[in-house]
């Protein structure tokens, strides 16, 4: 069995309709550092972020204090954009896509998901991978076989626990939840 510590990103400088990879703002920051302090005391154990700069700056403090550097993983990144949508429209597309379900928005976010969810189940030690809202919603919903894009409201810099047992994702703690989903 492994244990999959999946930290959402700390708040990000700009929205998503305005910059394709922002790092984190001031709030973001602090949010990185206690979620460092929140789980120092587990490691160090290996870590997985996404390539995106928040996730990377969000992997820092913990990275910094288990004297490690994260391993980047594309797979956990960030629900691929739709084709042909401009940076513009990318929150209405976003809106509109969260409050449905994987097969309504088409092969190519179902192999998202399955990509997701194929990779955390193939995790064999105890790990922390900062990701993004989708992808961690992502894996809640394999765990708890529904099909439903959203299934939580994360908070930044939230954790949640999925147990990877016999291959098959099982969820522990949904993290904390948040009034906001998307900026």
């Amino acid at each position: 069995m492994a244990r999959l510590y999946l930290v959402r990103h700390g708040r990000a400088a700009a929205g998503w309709n305005e910059d394709p990879d922002p790092g984190l703002d001031e709030l973001g920051a602090a949010q990185s550092e206690r979620m460092a302090a929140t789980l120092q005391h587990m490691g160090p154990l290996p870590m997985i972020t996404s390539p995106l700069a928040r996730c990377q700056q969000t992997a820092a403090p913990l990275a910094r204090l288990w004297q490690t550097t994260p391993t980047l993983e594309p797979i956990v990144a960030e629900i691929p954009s739709p084709i042909g949508v401009p940076i513009a429209d990318r929150v209405e597309w976003l809106r509109s896509a969260m409050s449905g379900c994987w097969v309504d928005l088409g092969q190519r976010y179902v192999e998202y998901r399955d990509g997701v969810a194929d990779f955390l189940a193939e995790v064999t030690t105890d790990c922390v991978i900062v990701s993004h809202f989708v992808a961690i919603n992502a894996a809640i919903g394999v765990a708890c076989l529904s099909d439903r894009v959203v299934t939580r409201s994360l908070d930044n810099c939230s954790i949640t626990v999925i147990d990877i047992i016999n291959g098959r994702l099982h969820l522990v703690d949904g993290g904390h939840e948040a009034d906001t989903l998307i900026r």
